[in-house]
């Protein structure tokens, strides 16, 4: 009732404001503020962007972009693009930034979102921050720009990380791929937790940021306590987990740091983990093992006893040469 009455005052208020907003065919209400730019963007063209969603009855952030790897997108000017900020993609120009006002509701009936639940609830209205921050004439030059992003969010992440470390004190040693583990006891070097091995894990996970747990096997606080089993640098699991876990063996106990792009990257997870997020394990290994054989797929069985058919064939024709 609270919720719902402080979304109303809400969109009253904004409503009372409405000489400041425009609005397009399909609903939207917007603001652009004026850059220097002039460049505007072109149907068949791709644009380079910061957005940030937020919800106006909480301070919460869903998902920004602000200070990470930026949108990258073809300019939209079908129907497709309706009742989102792509929608006046058009009507910007390069260096303008823009505020864009979207009603739950509305966002419900264009079947642009489920439906209701605990995020998004009836009266709401969420709120886009948006800055248009270049324009690209084909494909290419957009890879270009993105690796390069890329590449500068993962190193900003992983500095992070030494950043944490070095201001607690913390002792860490870098896996191959920019996960840090710190080790309060390797374990067996016998028995190492090496890619292909299976594994018995027991962890509690937390994002870096704040400490805000997010899930936990050490106790029922999260409704499992049972350990981790999987095959370490088998499909399923976040990277960063099989990138640190052969720094131990069985036994072995510490704590992972895990940088997003080798964690849930740029995917927020439901509430618990927003977009880029480093993450840190509190970590045990309590088994090791040889991972149990794969089924054979009869598909690629055939395919290989024919190549070996095939290779037999070409080496007795050589020979009777």
């Amino acid at each position: 009732m609270k919720r719902t009455l402080i979304a109303a005052l809400l969109i009253t208020s904004l409503a009372a404001c409405s000489m400041n907003y425009e609005q397009t065919p399909s609903g939207l209400s917007y603001k652009i503020f004026k850059g220097k730019g002039t460049q505007k963007p072109k149907a068949g063209e791709f644009i380079k962007f910061n957005v940030e969603f937020k919800l106006m009855d909480r301070d919460s952030v869903l998902q920004s972009t602000f200070g990470h790897v930026p949108g990258y997108g073809p300019v939209d000017t079908s129907k497709r693009s309706e009742y989102s900020f792509m929608e006046i993609i058009p009507l910007m120009s390069v260096g303008d930034s823009a505020v864009v006002s979207m009603n739950i509701d509305s966002l419900k009936n264009k079947k642009m979102i489920q439906g209701y639940d605990e995020l998004f609830v009836k009266g709401q209205v969420m709120v886009a921050k948006v800055k248009l921050l270049q324009v690209f004439k084909d494909e290419k030059a957009v890879m270009a720009d993105y690796e390069k992003a890329m590449e500068e969010e993962k190193n900003s992440e992983i500095k992070a990380i030494e950043d944490y470390l070095a201001k607690n004190n913390l002792k860490g040693v870098k896996a191959t791929n920019g996960t840090y583990a710190v080790i309060e006891n390797a374990g067996d070097p016998a028995l190492k937790a090496d890619s292909g091995k299976k594994v018995s894990v027991m962890y509690r996970g937390r994002l870096l940021a704040t400490g805000h747990e997010f899930d936990t096997n050490l106790d029922s606080s999260k409704g499992h306590t049972e350990p981790l089993e999987f095959v370490v640098g088998a499909p399923g699991m976040i990277p960063g987990f099989s990138d640190g876990l052969p720094l131990f063996g069985k036994g072995g106990k510490g704590k992972l740091y895990i940088p997003a792009f080798l964690g849930y990257g740029q995917q927020r997870q439901g509430n618990e983990i927003p977009a880029f997020s480093n993450l840190v394990f509190d970590i045990e290994v309590k088994d090791v093992t040889d991972a149990p054989a794969q089924p054979v797929n009869p598909m690629q069985q055939q395919m290989q006893e024919q190549m070996q058919r095939m290779q037999q064939q070409k080496q007795d024709s050589t020979e009777k040469k």
